[in-house]
């Protein structure tokens, strides 16, 4: 069910649209001025439905984002932000975060979003890594910034929301200090927007670099035909601001199209029943969450589920399951609509409205792209063959795909082949033009809808005493996908244990994001390798299929 009785659905004919769309891009482009200050034209066009941690509900518009956003463009600028410059954006499920993504936009800056759950170690990289000058984030995160600061000295303008912190410029005070009204800056679409950072297998994050065009009409896309949304409609995306999905769905998507966002700031453990009782209490018409969330959803009772305006039920992050699309649709009536893209791309494949559910198919191609099923050398497969998902970049490079990876042009360079973007995952194409999702072409694992390195965290673990090497793997799980699994050679002399386990992993957590600790440790005499002396974590891994059943990568 993709659409209400009488609300139109964006896409009424796929092939159709697809024959006809054609992407838009001006010269000159900015998000914030263009698209925003359109929609704040309307003083009373509402952008937001904000619930805070204490359950209070407060409406915000376009108008009120557009005013907000400008103040702070202006501090930025006061304080020394010019464009082009860096800025870490860090803050929970608060209107600050849009603000701020906002304001640096206009100020021709270059936004850096981070989840909240980083560590010290995880900011310092981020911040040398970035050559970021500003960091805008609350007074927890704040903290862990003042420990490695020494070790940073291109951040000199650290502004904190939500409180004071003695060397920090606080956010309300820096934007009363401020006129209505700022002249933004005149952004080419070309230019640097944002930077994402995005786990890889053999290194630290690398950075994902988008302009004004590639995510913000990128996601015209993603919007109005994948989420379709509507002026009016009130979506809910359950993503952490830190990660990608958040600009896709909490941003641009729904922006794009003048939707108006439910944002719930709701913190610490996922709450499945207080999930199901939001949509029974708030008119949400539109709902996007991680395969992970809607496997914990179908736990619950749902036979007295009342969702009080709900019409669309999206999912992104991880391949979903076919038996939870079947139990919500039982349970709910709709179909979850899976879709599929990077933190590199836009939404490239989706069950767009109009095209009938295959559950377990990550869809069809999105228009403005042509993806493929490739070899290693760019050449197209037939049907039924798996190989690289690919995106055609030439003879027109669509307007959704990344820029590239901030100093790394051999890195860039490395994903494309021939006339093709790889987007390092594998998959095949049936006869009627369905994708399907075989698997990751690296070693990223991915735990309810986290991206985590193998590297990050066994750097983490060998700098335990009692630890001598280390690998890690993803292991299969029903709820997260799959979890972070720790092979682990202890130092000559040390016996393995329970308690040395438990040890490891709470040392695991202190030093990195709690989300990367290895949920499993398994002790070892030694690691299986190749004669280069690479670990082979795809022996390892496929013990863990064996082990407990499920994909292989």
């Amino acid at each position: 069910m993709a659409s209400a009785p009488g609300v139109e659905p964006n896409m009424r004919d796929y092939e159709e649209t697809r024959r006809a769309f054609r992407w838009d891009v001006p010269e000159h482009y900015n998000f914030a001025v263009d698209t925003i200050g359109s929609w704040a034209a309307d003083p009373r066009r509402l952008g937001m439905l904000h619930v805070d941690q204490h359950g209070d509900a407060r409406e915000i518009t376009f108008a009120d984002f557009a005013r907000r956003s400008d103040r702070l463009a202006a501090a930025l600028r006061r304080q020394g932000v010019n464009p082009g410059d860096r800025v870490l954006v860090i803050l929970p499920r608060v209107p600050e975060w849009w603000e701020a993504i906002l304001g640096i936009m206009k100020a021709g800056a270059i936004s850096l979003p981070g989840t909240t759950l980083l560590m010290p170690r995880d900011l310092e990289y981020r911040i040398q890594a970035s050559g970021a000058k500003g960091i805008i984030t609350d007074p927890e995160v704040a903290a862990r910034v003042d420990e490695i600061a020494g070790a940073c000295p291109n951040l000199r303008v650290p502004i904190v929301v939500g409180g004071e912190r003695a060397g920090w410029i606080g956010y309300e005070a820096a934007l009363a200090g401020e006129p209505a009204g700022f002249a933004a800056t005149r952004t080419r679409s070309d230019d640097p927007c944002m930077l994402y950072f995005t786990s890889g297998t053999t290194a630290h994050p690398k950075m994902v670099l988008h302009t004004h065009a590639s995510y913000p009409l990128g996601h015209v896309v993603t919007g109005k035909y994948w989420l379709d949304l509507h002026p009016g409609d009130l979506h809910w995306n359950l993503s952490d601001n830190g990660w990608a999905k958040a600009a896709w769905s909490s941003l641009f998507g729904p922006w794009s199209v003048g939707a108006t966002l439910f944002i719930q700031d709701a913190r610490g453990r996922f709450d499945a029943g207080q999930t199901l009782e939001t949509l029974e209490r708030y008119p949400i018409t539109s709902f996007c969450a991680a395969p992970t969330i809607y496997r914990m959803l179908v736990l619950q009772d749902l036979s007295q589920l009342k969702p009080q305006a709900l019409r669309s039920c999206v999912g992104a992050g991880e391949p979903l399951n076919p038996e939870v699309i079947a139990s919500w649709r039982a349970s709910t009536g709709m179909t979850i609509r899976d879709g599929y893209g990077q933190t590199e791309t836009a939404v490239l494949a989706a069950n767009f409205p109009p095209v009938p559910v295959r559950p377990g198919s990550m869809g069809k191609t999105s228009p403005g792209y042509d993806v493929g099923i490739v070899d290693d050398d760019g050449r197209e497969l037939p049907a039924g063959d798996e190989g690289h998902i690919g995106v055609r970049i030439r003879p027109e490079r669509p307007v959704g795909i990344f820029h590239g990876y901030w100093g790394e042009p051999e890195l860039t360079a490395a994903t494309f082949a021939g006339d093709w973007y790889l987007t390092g995952d594998r998959g095949r194409r049936d006869e009627d033009g369905y994708l399907w999702f075989v698997g990751r072409a690296d070693d990223v694992i991915l735990s309810a809808s986290y991206r985590i390195s193998p590297f990050e965290v066994e750097s983490a673990l060998i700098e335990h005493p009692k630890v001598a090497e280390a690998a890690v793997v993803a292991s299969p799980d029903p709820i997260r996908g799959q979890v972070v699994k720790a092979y682990v050679v202890l130092v000559p002399g040390t016996a393995a244990s329970d308690a040395l386990a438990g040890e490891i992993q709470d040392f695991t957590r202190r030093i990195t994001a709690p989300y990367k600790y290895p949920r499993e440790i398994e002790f070892v005499d030694d690691l299986p390798k190749t004669i280069s002396g690479k670990i082979r974590r795809v022996e390892l891994r496929q013990r863990e299929v064996e082990r407990k059943g499920g994909a292989s990568d």
